[in-house]
């Protein structure tokens, strides 16, 4: 069923998932001509962003997604899924599932929006007619609240600039941000993981200033009340609209992973831009403060927040991917 040239062209597809920090934690083993190990790289973990590891898992579950779209134009689907536990381990690497391919898959509606999406963390355009009629077929997801643009959109951007800042104030949090951003393209890494400038929308100046006010500045900066308003980001945030993307309680985050994956795969599909705005959801401040001016669907939780607008046509979009190479192990 699978060969090595078809198993990396799978595999080369559902590297395109998004993952947290774009860590990008996901390894794949090819077991036999039907059945994939999915595995985690240890060292990809972000001890201080994400003690529990529920996003990481999260991002597992986008890769698992990722590899079922791309069974779909191969005629395959994921047939079956056994979890891995805590000491299922292979080459030093943890099991977080098996999976069995069968035929009988189809071609799934939102394959064709995975190779344009990306993040877009710059101003969005003006609403427009478009953009209402896009917001109001979202809305009939089942895993999205939708917020149009307007006032309720401006208090949530502020949101995030106090939970963003909430953040950047924890010593081990900022710095494992800064790790895993590439704020200059002369970093040998700018290309293959983590957060690049090109990917933040920030110029050369831009990045420069960002690698001082997050870097060897803050701590003066924070002192002299100066650090909050230099990392504000309200007026970017504030344009386009905004989806709650929320999932049931209780939920395994591979599961809801694979929804995350979904959920911005549809933004794609409408012709729309998006970029999380995950700190909303992080911050249990925020998060409450959210839910009680949106309230969610009984039983449900707030996992994430998008930011969602018009891109510019003249935008560029680039995603920084490790090779396949290092992902089959």
């Amino acid at each position: 069923m699978l060969d090595s040239d078809l198993f990396r062209t799978l595999i080369a597809e559902a590297s395109l998932a998004p993952s947290v920090h774009n860590i990008q934690p996901t390894r794949w083993r090819l077991l036999a001509a039907d059945t994939v190990l999915v595995l985690e790289d240890g060292e990809r973990r972000l001890p201080a962003a994400d003690p529990t590891g529920h996003d990481v898992r999260l991002s597992h579950g986008a890769a698992i997604e990722g590899l079922s779209l791309a069974c779909g134009g191969y005629g395959l689907r994921i047939a079956r899924m056994e979890l891995g536990d805590d000491s299922d381990e292979v080459s030093g690497l943890r099991v977080i599932a098996r999976l069995t391919l069968g035929p009988g898959g189809a071609v799934d509606s939102l394959a064709s929006a995975v190779a344009g999406r990306c993040s877009w963390r710059g101003r969005f355009l003006p609403a427009a007619g478009e953009l209402q009629e896009a917001l109001q077929r979202l809305a009939a997801a089942p895993d999205l609240l939708v917020v149009p643009a307007g006032s309720a959109v401006v208090e949530i951007a502020e949101l995030a600039d106090r939970a963003g800042f909430h953040f950047l104030c924890e010593d081990a949090h900022r710095r494992e941000l800064i790790a895993w951003m590439r704020l200059s393209r002369h970093d040998p890494r700018y290309g293959r993981d983590g957060l690049n400038a090109e990917a933040m929308a920030l110029g050369s100046v831009e990045a420069m200033g960002a690698s001082l006010v997050l870097g060897p500045l803050f701590p003066l900066l924070k002192r002299l009340g100066l650090a909050e308003p230099l990392t504000r980001e309200r007026s970017k945030k504030a344009s386009g609209a905004i989806a709650l993307f929320h999932r049931p309680l209780g939920e395994d985050p591979l599961e809801t992973g694979r929804a995350f994956y979904r959920a911005w795969l549809s933004m794609e599909a409408q012709g729309l831009g998006a970029c999380p705005i995950s700190v909303l959801a992080d911050w249990p401040v925020s998060n409450a403060a959210l839910v009680a001016r949106h309230p969610l669907p009984a039983g449900r939780r707030l996992v994430n927040v998008f930011r969602l607008g018009r891109v510019p046509p003249d935008a560029a979009s680039q995603r920084a991917r490790l090779p396949i190479t290092e992902l089959i192990v």
